[in-house]
């Protein structure tokens, strides 16, 4: 295999560092790539070449010509679709059919998505009289926030990374991006197409490395935002960090999402939505399911069904077509799931299936492999129940009313989403208001419309990204008064 190198991209230019780290393949463990780990230079040079260019030739941009540029690197993304999917299996180990139906098309589509954001949603204009008879209007002046930092994760590399460019570009803004260190490939490559389709330099910066080089980014006195995917930990210390410059913060942070299984759901929806939210992307979905809970009179039957579909899931390599399940992104992560699994059955979990690494006697064996896992007989207020595993695995809870499943699904700390299934109207519109997560599915799993609102409530995250709701951390907004 090809060892690739991925410099840093600052200012139009591919920028090669005197250290390197290594990129592996989840598959096997091998080293795919050496990515160029940027220090401070690097991030000062990323951050001054984004600063110049909001006053540079993109600054002087109209609203239209942006719209038509960000609309151009859409179908960049889509004429380099070959190049961004190898690159993106290579870094997550992920199957080719769900890269090729997931990641990447919403690569392209997270720009083309918000091309038009500005010019869609206008500005509020309030005409006003005082009582003394003095008119003035009243109207409202977007402008880009200014240098935005991305810091993305490591789950859905491309996707949740342009689901934050886009955006900020759309906005008028120019970027500095940190991917995580152990996928940079499509991070690196897009700067590719920034320059292909003209993207003036210093838009569209990207820097490697590990926290250390995330905590130069959010602490740098001249970036004005932080836009942030991941776990939870990571986003309450970059808070800390963004607090002495009061710099503006977007976290999408961590879940553990309930789905409730009412006894009148169509169990067959609900078993194939929720082995989806349960094991798609090897269960590296930050929107996944990771407890269900499940009316005590349908709770067998839906449980087997579960277990057969787990049962259907095939290893295999990315590029074999009858491949559905891969490995985890990394070894670290691999022995953090299976640490989740040996403390489930310390706390008396009743495996229903999965539990540990599978084993091939091939080269497979040096990759970073988990078996999907289903268990039942936890505690509600169970570690393994209560604390984010990222892997694919879920448990089971018997519920006996529908009060009682509420509450169920409400104690967490978390907010980020919650799947129900019902086919009782009356019950989807009285459930799905006392339901606490920013994101709620009713009989379906991961529809998602990007004009709607996307984020989550308690430590799941601050603020909202998605249409005209991503606005509000992308543009800074003026009230311009004129008397009349």
């Amino acid at each position: 295999m090809t060892v690739r190198q991925l410099p840093n991209f600052i200012n139009g230019e591919y920028v090669e560092t005197g250290s390197t780290f290594d990129v592996l393949y989840p598959i096997t463990g091998e080293v795919t790539a050496k990515a160029h780990r940027a220090g401070q230079e690097q991030v000062d040079a990323a951050v001054a070449a984004a600063r110049a260019a909001l006053s540079g030739p993109w600054g002087k941009l109209s609203v239209y010509e942006r719209s038509s540029m960000v609309k151009a690197i859409a179908e960049g993304v889509r004429n380099r679709f070959d190049d961004f999917l190898e690159a993106e299996v290579l870094d997550t180990g992920k199957p080719y059919a769900t890269a090729r139906h997931v990641d990447i098309p919403r690569g392209g589509a997270n720009f083309e998505a918000f091309a038009d954001v500005l010019k869609e949603h206008a500005t509020e204009t309030f005409p006003m009289a005082t009582p003394d008879g003095r008119g003035a209007l009243n109207y409202g002046l977007r402008r880009p926030r200014g240098v935005v930092g991305v810091i993305s994760p490591w789950n859905l590399p491309l996707l949740l990374m342009t689901f934050k460019v886009g955006p900020a570009l759309a906005c008028g803004n120019t970027v500095v991006v940190k991917p995580s260190e152990v996928t940079p490939s499509t991070a690196t490559l897009l700067g590719e197409v920034m320059n292909s389709v003209g993207v003036p330099e210093g838009v569209y910066n990207v820097i490697h490395g590990y926290g250390d080089t995330g905590a130069m980014l959010t602490s740098h006195p001249d970036v004005d935002g932080i836009t942030f995917t991941g776990e939870t930990v990571t986003g309450t210390h970059i808070l800390k960090a963004v607090a002495p410059t009061l710099k503006a913060s977007s976290m999408e942070m961590g879940g553990k999402n309930p789905g409730i299984v009412f006894p009148d759901a169509n169990l067959e929806v609900a078993i194939n939505e929720l082995g989806r939210a349960s094991f798609l992307n090897t269960g590296q979905v930050c929107l996944g399911t990771e407890r269900i809970y499940v009316h005590e009179s349908v709770f067998d039957e839906f449980a087997d069904g579960l277990v057969e579909y787990a049962k259907k899931l095939k290893y295999g390599y990315p590029d074999e077509k009858e491949t559905t399940f891969g490995p985890v992104v990394s070894d670290e992560h691999r022995d953090k799931v299976i640490s989740y699994y040996k403390l489930a059955q310390d706390e008396g979990a009743e495996v229903l299936h999965g539990g540990g690494a599978p084993s091939f006697g091939d080269e497979r064996d040096g990759g970073s492999w988990v078996e999907p896992t289903i268990w039942k007989g936890l505690a509600h207020d169970s570690r393994t129940m209560r604390e984010e595993v990222f892997g694919p695995c879920t448990g089971l809870i018997p519920f006996s009313d529908e009060d009682e499943a509420i509450k169920l699904a409400n104690d967490t700390n978390y907010g980020l989403a919650a799947t129900f299934f019902s086919q009782d109207v009356s019950r989807v519109h009285r459930v799905a208001p006392q339901l606490e997560a920013g994101i709620i599915w009713v009989n379906s799993w991961f529809l998602r419309d990007l004009r709607t609102a996307f984020g989550g409530m308690k430590h799941s995250g601050i603020g909202r990204e998605g249409g005209v709701h991503g606005l509000e951390f992308y543009t800074e907004t003026s009230n311009v008064c004129v008397k009349l």
